[in-house]
């Protein structure tokens, strides 16, 4: 019995090794070798210290600031230990009521613009932690940005054209503008 048992164990030892140590010790320093900064969680730093990740939303409300996608992390927007959606349906009064406040909001803070909202605006991501908006949704703001800052609007167009990435190898997704970069970018930060 113990002959049978014995190669099992000492099986079972080196697989927990191989795979449990060496494997992943190896694939983190492939990562760290090829991808640092994305490994690093694509920190953005001032003065060396952390401000914000490239990959990760961030609660602007301020008119002086684009604002990004809604968020429907708890206990607060934008909480990375909380990724989730809302997960509501369309026909659901949370989300209608949610979509309602955003609209208002958005109203609230330009008065005079009578364009149409863009849907990215009014509604959350699938993850709660969308750091992206559509260049029609930084269109929509640019004007109150500018005026809000007191700059020309060809100043604020040309870094949103600057942080506007375009789709992933060309084809996949739409383009997005990062709405972190944006924003520190215009406080002069990056």
């Amino acid at each position: 019995m113990i002959s049978s048992i014995r190669p099992t164990i000492v099986f079972l030892i080196l697989l927990t090794f191989l795979f449990g140590i060496v494997y992943p010790a190896l694939c983190t320093g492939i990562i760290h070798g090829i991808f640092l900064r994305q490994a690093e969680g694509s920190l953005l730093e001032k003065n060396g210290k952390a401000i914000g990740s490239s990959l990760i939303g961030q609660n602007f409300s301020e008119s002086k600031y684009f604002w990004g996608r809604l968020s429907a992390t708890s206990p607060y927007p934008y909480n990375a230990s909380s990724s989730n959606g809302s997960n509501f349906s369309a026909a659901n009064p949370d989300l209608l009521k949610a979509v309602k406040e955003r609209i208002k909001a958005l109203k609230d803070a330009d008065p005079e613009n009578k364009a149409l909202i863009p849907v990215d605006l009014v509604t959350s991501s699938g993850s709660g932690l969308d750091p992206h908006i559509s260049p029609a949704s930084a269109e929509y703001q640019l004007k109150r940005v500018a005026r809000t800052r007191n700059l020309p609007e060809k100043n604020v167009r040309a870094l949103v054209a600057k942080y506007t990435e375009g789709r992933q190898f060309g084809i996949f997704g739409e383009p997005t503008v990062n709405v972190l970069k944006l924003n520190l970018a215009l406080d002069g930060n990056i």
